[in-house]
């Protein structure tokens, strides 16, 4: 990794970034409101509020993505005018983006070197991903396209992109909302070496546990305002949720019932990887009960991508009967054969795939809704704009309408949405990747607490995701899944979180990795 950008004869005591007075305004919503920040060498600081409140607008004014309307900005002191990323990267700022900002068409080199002085030629970029990706176990192909990459492998790309630049500042927006314990403890390690070095970090997240463990600060944003500053490290969860929020999230209730009827059935489904860099499905077979939900963890990219494609009907290369829906062979059904039979989707792509960026969000009802279709195909556009405003009233979405396109939205509000979409059409079969992925910790506890109200009501869900706390506070029985074989179902109150941890490197009873392992320690015993 290349030295940081920091300067030995500056003035420890100048702020790093100072911001005073940011104000930017949009048609119907003022997103920052004379705002002022202070980001001291070194720091690792965080910005903490609910979606919506701002911290993605203030972090891409930083980087010179967005222009304000008012206010001022000092980097070591000295006035900068910030006109577009590239005058921030010469001054030493980098940005890991919520939404990632990578050419799909392109490798992940080209992609990184992109980014960085074009005099290191193409090879010498490749060389230094596989270094920073093998040092911080970031574990990514560099050669590999973008459009071959889960959401969670993206991420890597992102932080290596930017570790590479060796940033002065590097901003950070929910850089682990899909990440494993185990790879966010990898993340932590190299972010409190950056920060030792004289790096300042500013750290989006809502994962009110990592704030605490990771930052120094921490400045606090509702409605576009800053509302306070705390030390994260004198705080609780609880209280810093009051200062986000003005409340505590409600405790789930988790009651156990015996479930029903099995109303999704994989059985022995074995699919070839359908690009040289996809994974191949080996044997997968899983029940999902009506009134019961069954989580699926794991690292991002041993198989999540494939199986979710062959469940949604995306693919449909899987023999009819190795996937059952409410008794039907399914394998060969197409989407909206699926639909008819009761499932509903919600895809880890948010913009693309869960909903189209430049369409309005009651347009966007009818990717998977069709209760505004009448007789010859005609469209009710009053019932479908009431029943768009009921889901952004439910979800408490911040928009400026149901006519506000779906790129206008923050991250966690559009999942909210899309959430609220899927979770409104009442379905007898939910499937969902990363359902709170960037939601704040008000919305996350409403959106598990809607996924336990849909199967006490009797729907069979199936949730992949890769926060073991949710799968753990919402999850009946749990699986793993690692280089394409899915383990055996563990009842949630026998499973651990080191258990599980465990099992995502394939080492499970039966497994061939942990007979593998086990035959490597035969003989080196021997």
């Amino acid at each position: 990794m290349p030295p940081l950008h920091v300067n030995p004869a500056l003035d420890a005591t100048v702020p790093r970034l100072q911001l005073s007075g940011i104000t930017k305004r949009y048609p119907g919503v003022v997103a920052n409101s004379d705002v002022s920040l202070t980001v001291q060498p070194g720091e690792v600081h965080a910005v903490l509020g609910e979606n919506g409140a701002g911290k993605s607008t203030l972090m891409k004014i930083i980087y010179g993505a967005v222009k304000p309307d008012a206010g001022e900005m000092r980097v070591d002191g000295h006035l900068a005018l910030v006109r577009n990323p590239q005058a921030a990267r010469q001054l030493g700022i980098a940005m890991v983006f919520q939404h990632f900002s990578l050419f799909e068409t392109l490798s992940v080199a080209e992609n990184v070197w992109l980014g960085l002085d074009k005099s290191l030629p193409l090879v010498q970029v490749t060389q230094r991903i596989r270094d920073t990706a093998t040092a911080y176990g970031l574990d990514i192909d560099p050669l590999r396209p973008v459009h071959t990459l889960s959401v969670g492998e993206m991420q890597r790309v992102e932080i290596i992109r930017a570790l590479l630049a060796g940033p002065r500042l590097l901003i950070l927006d929910e850089p682990t909302s899909v990440l494993t314990p185990q790879a966010v403890e990898k993340l932590f390690i190299t972010l409190r070496r950056l920060s030792a070095e004289g790096c300042s970090i500013l750290y989006i997240s809502h994962k009110l546990h990592e704030i605490r463990a990771l930052c120094t600060a921490c400045t606090v944003m509702r409605g576009g305002k800053v509302t306070g500053v705390c030390d994260p490290r004198q705080e609780t969860n609880a209280s810093l949720s009051r200062l986000m929020i003005g409340a505590e999230p409600p405790p789930l209730t988790h009651v156990a019932k015996e479930p029903g009827a099995a109303v999704l059935t994989v059985n022995q489904l074995s699919l070839e990887r359908d690009s040289p860099f996809g994974v191949d499905l080996h044997g997968v077979s899983l029940q999902v009960r009506a009134g019961e939900v069954v989580g699926i963890a794991g690292v991002s990219g041993n198989g999540q991508r494939e199986l979710l494609f062959a469940l949604s009907g995306e693919d449909r290369r899987a023999p009819a009967a190795s996937i059952s829906i409410a008794g039907k062979p399914a394998g060969r059904m197409r989407p909206f054969g699926r639909r008819a039979l009761g499932l509903h989707f919600v895809p880890e792509e948010r913009l693309g795939r869960g909903a189209v960026p430049d369409m309005s969000l009651a347009q966007n009802l009818l990717l998977t809704r069709k209760e505004a279709v009448g007789r010859m195909g005609w469209l009710s556009m009053g019932k479908l704009r009431a029943q768009s405003a009921d889901i952004i009233q439910r979800f408490n979405v911040k928009t400026a309408g149901t006519h506000a396109a779906a790129r206008s939205l923050s991250g966690g509000n559009l999942q909210k949405y899309i959430m609220g979409r899927e979770i409104d059409a009442k379905p007898s079969l939910l499937i969902v990747s990363q359902p709170t992925w960037g939601v704040d910790v008000g919305a996350a506890a409403q959106i598990r607490g809607e996924i336990l109200a849909l199967r006490d009501k009797g729907c069979a869900v199936l949730v992949v995701s890769e926060e073991l706390d949710e799968l753990f506070e919402i999850c009946d029985r749990l699986h793993v899944i690692a280089k394409g074989q899915l383990s055996p179902s563990l009842p949630r109150k026998d499973a651990s979180v080191e258990q599980i941890g465990q099992w995502m490197s394939g080492l499970w009873p039966g497994a061939e990795g942990a007979q593998a392992s086990e035959k490597e320690v035969a003989h080196a015993a021997a």
